[in-house]
């Protein structure tokens, strides 16, 4: 049986769903990145969307395209942080029961933020215990309803809504880069892009240590790995979803790969330049065209997702303290 794979009609549908409800973030410009890059670039800042991530936008929309009984039942899901507060707040705001699975090690502001907004918190080890089977287990039990993180068809949409954004504010690109964990942004930023700008070349950035992406896409099939140790707390998934697999593969120009170093290079010029706070996940694509990782044509139009700002401040005063 084959895969029915999300649309960017779902992507539009979702833009209707979350309209009023997300934030539409705002386009920023630097002409010291335009310097630097030798590139026009656009940073489009789901730093600065609601619950400081744009995981908002897919966890409002799976939960809003619950039936009223699923929404009775509740929803469980599994996440490292961003999610967990996407799901809880989204949770909140519709009135559904909500519990988060979160890794022991899961940024203390990320986990606290996630029960602020009302969701039941079960903790796991990442290295020993399997979370998928976590969940199944509590579904069984409970009866709620699983909203994975990135392999959902209204996760997906949902996600898509950023690029369709800024397409839609800036025009036309040449290149998105998106960061990549389990896929769910890039899928849906890769829906957008091939709707609205044909010619744009689209691509993941992964850190280093967890490249599960870049090696499936070379692959041509899913691949496994262990869990890998990164700053880039929110993409340290052990491989991606078939449905996002299915897009990536089919919309995504490549996937490339950035170092802890150059994240943290990357989280100090946008405090000290933008004066923004971006998480080491949010830095990924930005890093991969500002530390070179990516050789783009002289006067590219670059488009960024600046994924999320959600980063523990002790942890980031480090970051920015590191030489």
């Amino acid at each position: 049986m084959s895969l029915v794979l999300p649309t960017y009609d779902d992507v539009v549908h979702a833009s209707a769903t979350i309209k009023g409800v997300a934030h539409r973030t705002p386009v920023m410009t630097s002409r010291t990145a335009d310097r630097l890059s030798g590139a026009q670039m656009f940073f489009k800042c789901e730093n600065l969307q609601r619950m400081g991530a744009f995981k908002f936008r897919g966890g409002y929309n799976a939960i809003a395209n619950l039936t009223p009984e699923q929404k009775r039942a509740g929803v469980i899901t599994f996440s490292s942080g961003n999610h967990a507060q996407a799901i809880a707040l989204s949770g909140r705001l519709l009135n559904v029961a909500t519990i988060i699975i979160m890794p022991e090690d899961a940024p203390a502001a990320k986990k606290a933020a996630t029960e602020e907004y009302g969701a039941t918190v079960v903790t796991y080890d990442r290295y020993t215990q399997n979370r998928d089977d976590i969940a199944r287990q509590m579904q069984e039990q409970t009866g709620m309803t699983l909203i994975p993180p990135y392999d959902h068809l209204h996760v997906i949409a949902g996600q898509g809504t950023a690029a369709k954004e800024l397409i839609e504010d800036v025009g036309e690109l040449d290149y998105l880069m998106v960061c990549l964990g389990g896929g769910g942004l890039l899928a849906g930023s890769a829906l957008s892009a091939k709707a609205l700008s044909p010619n744009c070349k689209v691509y993941g950035v992964e850190p280093e240590a967890g490249n599960d992406g870049q090696q499936s896409l070379r692959k041509g099939e899913v691949v496994r790995i262990e869990p890998p140790r990164s700053i880039a707390d929110g993409a340290l998934t052990l491989y991606l979803g078939q449905l996002t697999f299915g897009v990536i593969k089919r919309d995504v120009t490549d996937i490339v790969t950035v170092t802890d170093p150059q994240l943290v290079k990357t989280m100090k010029f946008f405090a000290e330049r933008m004066k923004i706070v971006v998480e080491p996940t949010g830095c990924l694509g930005a890093a991969a065209i500002l530390q070179g990782a990516l050789a783009i044509p002289k006067d590219a139009r670059v488009g960024v997702i600046l994924s999320g700002g959600n980063v523990d401040l002790k942890e980031y005063a480090g970051f920015l303290s590191q030489p």
